[in-house]
């Protein structure tokens, strides 16, 4: 078989519709739409979400909460992860976290949560930190630095 001998599936390709070329086209003198309207016009187009008139769904549905846009939403990290990835006196900063896969986006920072234990003692540098995930670090010798 050869790149030029290649053709596509049986069926699987169809001629595109031309439309608006005379009632011999095969498409009628409408051109499929239909009689007059606003679907039957050039340039029509409903919004997203139009029902017809009927309420739409988006504000039928009750709507709950507060989504707030300036909220800082931070990558999280468990001390137990810490203990597990990072050798004893290793620097830990946002990319040497994804550098071990622990991280996939920074977002708007990183914080290290306290669940598990940590043995190593490393050199942490985040964004934040809780209480305990800072006590459990300095317990093991280790240092915090948050940025």
């Amino acid at each position: 078989m050869k790149l030029h001998e290649l053709s596509p599936a049986e069926g699987s390709k169809k001629s595109v519709k031309r439309v608006g070329r005379g009632t011999a086209s095969g498409q009628g003198k409408t051109s499929g739409k239909g009689q007059k309207g606003a679907k039957s016009r050039s340039g029509y187009s409903r919004r997203p979400g139009f029902e017809g008139g009927q309420m739409p769904l988006q504000r039928r549905v009750p709507k709950r909460g507060f989504n707030n846009i300036f909220a800082t939403e931070y990558a999280t990290v468990n001390v137990s992860a810490l203990n597990d990835r990072f050798e004893d006196g290793a620097v830990v900063d946002a990319q040497s976290l994804k550098a071990v896969g622990l991280i996939k986006k920074t977002l708007d920072g990183v914080k290290v949560l306290g669940k598990g234990e940590i043995t190593k003692a490393l050199t942490v540098k985040v964004t934040a930190i809780s209480e305990s995930a800072k006590a459990k670090i300095e317990a093991a010798g280790g240092k915090v630095e948050v940025l």
